[in-house]
């Protein structure tokens, strides 16, 4: 081999990344002790960028496209080695490709319950999981930050930085949300959207994109759960209010048929149907009337009630004592309105 060919062997004239493999977000070009030849060709694919750093500062940015190296295409870098235009020497600087493909399908997760504050219910417990997807959006910043002088850079190097940032943000996103906790662990998509508000400032401060963000399950407290799911039933029937009071006829029935009348089996659910029925048209007419507040719905309930049967009064009871137990009633309430019924039996 002669020494022109050798030479010639030590200047890089196409630099250009194949990406072989998925999962790479930043991969050096191998340089060797080797110099890029004045005029060479570099090659970014349209879900690529390529920087280049001159001892250790970043020359310049290259988006999808070929490029010719020379002093015109890459101002910046001539400016710090102060070429002369007319001066065509092969030069030496790293060059890092960076791919801005989407990635797609990374997992998060809550290891342990996490205890956030919401101002209906306090501290609550939870759990959740989902998945996001992102993209390198500014190759010089996730350099500077992120990759460094690594050779290759890849998802699973980040995936626990990225995890933990989700994590330590879920607290932040439903505050900021000012959505109740109960609206946004039964709409996961509405979930997701307040996590993704939240986490996008984030992101970008690492040079990153999150493009997509999922909440695929939330796991409540058990007491919590219930909560949640009497709260959807509800809303199943709008401001029906109709609807609404069959609802909650339906949902006291088995109560009432567990422990109605002396006959118990299919007497007692007889009676504790037939209760249920008359307590629903009672509240129904009162709400349908436009009555409001604890006390009120008391009152109409109570005045209701003389015109009722026995089993209808002890119904009412009944409902008054959930009044009083939600802190609707006060115990002074109660015992008022309690009286009055307890005459109409006499």
């Amino acid at each position: 081999m002669g020494l022109m060919d050798f030479i010639k062997k030590q200047f890089i004239d196409i630099i250009q990344w194949t990406e072989d493999s998925d999962g790479t977000l930043a991969w050096r070009f191998p340089m060797a002790d080797m110099e890029i030849q004045y005029g060479a060709s570099l090659t970014v694919r349209e879900s690529q960028m390529a920087v280049f750093v001159n001892e250790g500062k970043i020359a310049d940015v290259f988006g999808p496209g070929t490029h010719k190296l020379t002093t015109q295409t890459i101002p910046v870098l001539t400016y710090l080695k102060n070429w002369d235009k007319l001066f065509e020497s092969p030069f030496k600087s790293d060059v890092y490709f960076f791919s801005t493909r989407q990635q797609v399908d990374q997992k998060w997760g809550t290891p342990q319950p996490i205890t956030i504050r919401d101002k209906d219910f306090g501290a609550v417990r939870l759990r959740a999981f989902g998945n996001f997807s992102f993209r390198v959006a500014d190759p010089k910043l996730f350099h500077t930050e992120i990759s460094g002088t690594r050779d290759s850079y890849g998802v699973g190097d980040l995936d626990g930085q990225l995890r933990g940032l989700v994590l330590q943000n879920i607290s932040n996103a439903i505050a900021s949300s000012g959505i109740p906790f109960l609206d946004l662990a039964s709409n996961q998509l509405t979930f997701a959207k307040a996590l993704s508000d939240q986490l996008a400032p984030e992101f970008a401060k690492i040079g990153l994109k999150l493009e997509g963000m999922t909440v695929q399950n939330v796991s409540l407290p058990e007491e919590l759960q219930k909560i949640m799911d009497q709260k959807i039933g509800m809303g199943m029937v709008g401001n029906d209010m109709g609807k609404f009071m069959q609802y909650q006829t339906a949902q006291a029935i088995p109560k009432f048929a567990e422990g109605g009348g002396d006959g118990g089996g299919i007497a007692g659910s007889a009676m504790g149907l037939g209760a249920g029925v008359a307590l629903g048209q009672v509240m129904a007419q009162n709400l349908s009337a436009g009555l409001q507040g604890g006390v009120n719905q008391a009152a109409a309930v109570a005045a209701q009630a003389a015109t009722v049967k026995p089993d209808d009064i002890m119904a009412t009871l009944e409902k008054l004592g959930e009044l009083k137990a939600k802190g609707i009633l006060t115990q002074e309430e109660f015992d008022t309105k309690k009286a009055e019924l307890l005459k109409k039996l006499v």
